[in-house]
Order: C-alpha cells, then sequence, then structure tokens
C-alpha cells in the first residue's frame, strides 16, 4: 500500500469514527500529517509504512506540539524493518505511542483499547494490582504459593501487587488460576503514560533569526512562544492568562506560503486555535480564515486585544466541532 492511500484509509477510518479531521499536511518537512478531534480528545497523527523511519527529532517535536496543544501524538504503520506490526499491540518510538490500522480501527471505530504494549524483552499487559492482591487474599492465597503455581520468585509476586506490569504469558496465566479478568487497557488517548517511562517534555528549539522580530511581538504582549522545526507553522504562542493559543507563519506571501496558510486554517479548526501569517507585503487579507497581516503591522501591534482585533477582522474563529 502507497503513503498516500494509507493516509487516505487512516482519514477515512477517523471520520467514521466521528472525528473532525484537517487537511493533510503534505509539505516537508513535517512532524505529522493530520490533526483530529472528537468531544474534547485531539490528536496529532503520524502515518508511516515503516515506523522505521520515525526519528528522535519528529517524536520530540510531536510531544511539544501535543502538549502546546492538548493533543495525544501518535503514530499509525504498518511494519517495523522486521516484522508487521501485530494487531491489539501499542508499540512506541521516541516516547510516542505507536498502532496499526487495525489497532487505531478497534480502538476509535470499536471503541475497543488495547490490552497489550510492546517493550525490551517482549510483550506486557497492566495488571490492576489491587484486583490481584484482593483476589488472591479472597483465596487464601499466599505470595509464595502463587509464586510456586507461576514459576517465579515471592519478591516478583509482590511486585505485580505493587504495580509491576507482567508479560502477556504470566498475566494469562493468572487470569486463568483465578478465574477473573486482572488485566487493565493501555490509555492510548492519554499517551499511554502509565506504561511509558516518563520523560519531561522535549525544550523548545531556538527561534529562526528571521523570526525574531514577530516572536519579540508576542512576548511583548503576553505570550509565550514555542517554536517548531517541522510543523507547517513556525511557532505556537500561548497566552495561558486569556486561554488562547496561536499558530503562526512568516514569510513572503508565495504559493507555498499560501499553501501553509490553508494548512494552518485546518489545524486551527481542529485544534481550536486562532491562526496568523506574518507576510513582507500584504496583497489579501485572509486565507481560509488564516489572517495575513504585514509585517510592519504586527510591529505595530501593542496588546493581546489589538491582535485579537486584526485577526477577527480578517480571519476566522475557530469553530465549534458536532462530535
Amino acid at each position: 500500500m502507497s503513503r498516500s492511500a494509507l493516509v487516505g484509509n487512516v482519514t477515512a477510518m477517523l471520520e467514521d469514527a466521528g472525528f473532525l479531521v484537517s487537511d493533510r499536511c503534505a509539505i516537508r518537512p513535517k512532524s505529522f500529517d493530520i490533526a483530529a478531534r472528537r468531544g474534547e480528545d485531539v490528536l496529532l497523527v503520524k502515518i508511516l509504512g515503516n515506523i522505521d523511519a520515525f526519528d528522535a527529532r519528529t517524536g520530540a517535536e510531536m510531544r511539544r506540539l501535543g502538549t502546546y496543544l492538548n493533543a495525544t501524538p501518535i503514530v499509525v504503520g504498518l511494519r517495523t524493518r522486521d516484522e508487521e506490526l501485530k494487531p491489539g499491540v501499542v508499540y512506541f518510538r521516541n516516547g510516542v505511542p505507536v498502532l496499526s490500522p487495525d489497532t487505531a480501527l478497534d480502538l476509535f471505530v470499536e471503541e475497543v483499547p488495547p490490552l497489550i504494549y510492546a517493550a525490551p524483552g517482549g510483550l506486557y499487559v497492566n495488571i490492576d494490582s489491587e484486583v490481584l492482591a484482593d483476589i488472591r487474599e479472597e483465596k487464601e492465597w499466599s505470595l509464595g504459593k502463587l509464586a510456586k503455581e507461576l514459576g517465579v520468585s515471592r519478591r516478583t509476586v509482590s511486585k505485580y501487587e505493587d504495580g509491576m506490569d507482567a508479560s502477556v504469558e504470566v498475566a494469562a496465566e493468572l487470569e486463568e488460576l483465578f478465574d477473573a479478568p486482572l488485566t487493565s487497557p493501555v490509555s492510548v488517548l492519554d499517551g499511554a503514560e502509565e506504561i511509558r517511562d516518563e520523560e519531561p517534555t522535549p525544550e523548545d528549539p531556538d527561534v529562526a533569526p528571521e523570526d525574531e522580530p514577530i516572536a519579540t511581538v508576542f512576548t511583548r504582549i503576553g505570550f509565550e512562544v514555542h517554536p517548531t522545526n517541522r510543523a507547517p507553522f513556525k511557532t505556537v504562542n500561548e497566552n495561558a492568562k486569556r486561554r488562547e493559543q496561536v499558530l503562526t507563519g512568516h514569510s513572503a506571501f508565495t504559493e507555498a506560503a499560501e499553501k501553509r496558510a490553508r494548512i494552518m486554517s485546518s489545524v486551527g479548526q481542529v485544534t481550536k486555535t486562532r491562526s496568523v501569517y506574518v507576510v513582507d507585503e500584504l496583497t489579501r487579507e485572509s486565507v481560509d480564515g488564516t489572517a495575513l497581516i504585514e509585517k510592519s503591522e504586527m510591529e505595530e501591534i501593542r496588546d493581546a486585544d489589538d491582535l485579537r482585533d486584526l485577526i477577527m477582522e480578517r480571519g476566522e474563529e475557530p469553530q465549534e466541532d458536532a462530535a
């Protein structure tokens, strides 16, 4: 299957599941392919045939964007260099959850979350430690008896009851011994934080020299500026006090700039953010809801209200989706 066909299939699947899906980010470089929203759940999705192509730099950017846009970064892919991705299993690359199309279909359309995740050493599941401890005590089994049945040490059983996850084989044996479900699903929409290693959000890259005057304006009027490396926009700007975010682009107004502005508008509709494209010379006022502002106008903005008024005059408000 070509990558273009795979992107189309994943987009159609998310739409069938009730998501509002952005236009494809058909530009390079790009950290994600589409953004999607259903209710309060927002996804930034990278779609790949071979997930080994998902590098650390892209993973770091997607995790940063997920933090700034209150979204879950995920990768949907078909295979690694060595094998096809297994259905019902969550993989990880550079701190981002990875699903096969079948696993994504089960999660988003059938609303059946995965139970298994891949980690060094094999496949694992979340054990509900409290349920395990309660059932063992109800059956009056000692740690030693359960350890003997499983062929592990008492210390290992104690770790299971303290929250350590178990291999698929051990989990299946536990459920057979106690004739009860003991596993809990992987919370993909929360970034699978309960099983992946706790890692801080990667640091922002530096602002590009040509974008520093724009970043200075945003900082002056109360925004925190987060530069990007591989997104269709140059910065995500957050105003925590006003609880608003603005996606920003900046360049001469070329055909490529117009394309970026359209993508920014589409992503903004999904993430409920405004978008602004700063141009050297103004020839029109907006592109599909992305406000165009001349650089000289931008430098004259004195506060957040001025910026908002200009955006509302030239652009459009992010719309609420029906999902």
